[in-house]
């Protein structure tokens, strides 16, 4: 059975301000991923390709649960605004697909935001101790720079 691409418009019509959520759900629903990405955070919620893997998220913390988290952590650095962070999220994909020719998926793998959740995804006491806010850091660097710099 396919997955309602409308039904994500639920998840953004039910969103609360990212200082609200402290815990991001996980649900199923396979349209909106690319092939070859296990989630995605949507408006504090994660959207996975599996049940499976739905229920693992909402049961326990895991490096791909703490990556997810980060993006929340970074919303709320963002004047806790989900509409700031993907409006962000966007303009810094356009700004490094001039990469994608040096690298694949530079436009995901390039984005500051990614940068950060990627670095620290496996520290599960990282928004412990820290605001989320490293991005910013990367965000001063041009793509080429961030290439360059990650991924030699």
């Amino acid at each position: 059975m396919a997955d309602n691409p409308l039904k994500l418009f639920t998840y953004f019509w039910h969103s609360r301000r990212p200082s609200l959520i402290s815990n991001m759900p996980a649900v199923r629903n396979t349209f909106w991923l690319r092939k070859g990405y296990d989630a995605m955070t949507f408006f504090g919620t994660i959207i996975t390709a599996t049940q499976e893997e739905a229920d693992r998220l909402n049961s326990r913390c895991s490096v791909l649960k703490n990556h997810e988290m980060i993006h929340l952590r970074q919303a709320q650095s963002l004047h806790d605004s989900w509409l700031l962070f993907y409006l962000r999220y966007g303009w810094y994909s356009i700004c490094a697909l001039p990469q994608c020719r040096y690298m694949c998926d530079a436009a995901y793998l390039l984005n500051p935001f990614e940068l950060e959740a990627y670095r620290h995804e496996d520290d599960l006491h990282y928004l412990d101790t820290h605001e989320a806010v490293e991005w910013r850091e990367w965000a001063r660097m041009s793509p080429a720079e961030r290439r360059k710099r990650f991924y030699p």
